[in-house]
């Protein structure tokens, strides 16, 4: 009996929030004083693995046909078969899209109980007890998981990221038959942009309701190139089809936790507020000083977006130089 962690890869790159996982299954073992093991499915796994993921007491890899690019059905059938064949029953996998794709999935395969979104454990009377935000962030709900074997995707925001270190990789001999796969892969269009990846980004720059257009877009997106930050959104935002919905932040969209969270023109509703609140320091410029964003920011400007944004932007520049 001991926990499993199921990193993620993409075109041959450990996600960063795998760190974050192992460092969630690190304190989980800890708990627990059970052993913790690490499998990695996909195209690059072996290398993946040898040269970043030794914290774990085996990692499992496996870069077989079935399993080479991700689809939910396939990695989760990979998964269930490593877990019925050595007994885990803790499942972790970090809260991005794919690993609540995948979770869900799997905890049906295994009629495992499941929770999302896990940012804390603890001990309790009837075992693990986890915690999770809900309500937008304003409670937090703990729950307590009856099943023999207990899922949970983690969020990478709550963790610490394990210190990537060299290990080996154990292959693991899968019995999948790919022709009998009722999902296949096609192919992978990632988004091109120059900028950091929003949930990975030290900086993130955020426009709210109050840029109106398009031209305001260009003005919050000459600010992140300044800064060599991330582009960030409000629902809003993506609702007017000013930027794409990846660049969501909040309940509906992504959680972020830069280091500077800076938002133009936004509000600051509790949806928002929600996938923003580990951000180290949150800056604020809006015109509207009742603004619910203030409560929050830890520095907050009023002032209209329009004259002070490329003010900022002179500064910066200005510093740089």
């Amino acid at each position: 009996m001991s926990i499993l962690v199921i990193a993620e890869i993409r075109e041959g790159v450990l996600r960063p929030a795998s760190y974050s996982a192992v460092a969630a299954g690190q304190s989980l073992a800890s708990l627990t004083g059970l052993g913790m093991d690490i499998l990695l499915l996909g195209k690059g796994a072996k290398v993946v693995a040898g040269a970043s993921l030794g914290q774990g007491g085996t990692v499992y890899v496996s870069e077989a046909a079935a399993v080479a690019e991700y689809t939910a059905e396939a990695h989760a059938a990979a998964a269930a078969q490593l877990v019925q064949e050595k007994g885990y029953i803790h499942l972790l996998t970090p809260a991005t899209t794919t690993g609540k794709d995948l979770m869900p999935r799997l905890a049906g395969l295994l009629d495992a109980g499941m929770v999302s979104d896990v940012t804390l454990f603890e001990k309790g009377d009837a075992g693990v007890v986890y915690t999770r935000p809900m309500y937008a962030g304003n409670a937090d709900a703990k729950v307590v998981v009856d099943t023999a074997i207990q899922a949970c995707t983690v969020r990478e925001t709550a963790f610490d990221a394990a210190a990537p270190s060299a290990g080996s990789a154990t292959e693991l001999a899968l019995n999948l038959d790919e022709a009998s796969l009722k999902a296949k892969f096609v192919s992978f269009d990632l988004t091109q942009s120059g900028r950091p990846e929003l949930t990975e980004a030290k900086i993130v720059v955020s426009a709210g309701r109050g840029v109106k257009d398009a031209e305001g877009i260009k003005l919050i997106e000459q600010l992140a190139d300044t800064l060599g930050a991330a582009l960030g959104a409000s629902r809003a935002v993506v609702d007017e089809g000013l930027v794409p919905n990846d660049l969501q932040v909040g309940q509906t969209g992504k959680i972020v936790a830069p280091d500077l969270y800076l938002c133009c023109g936004l509000s600051g509703a509790i949806q928002h507020a929600a996938g923003i609140k580990d951000s180290k320091v949150i800056v604020a410029i809006n015109k509207d000083e009742e603004a619910p964003i203030f409560e929050i920011a830890d520095y907050g400007l009023v002032d209209d977006l329009f004259k002070a944004v490329p003010k900022l932007i002179e500064k910066i520049k200005a510093a740089r130089a």
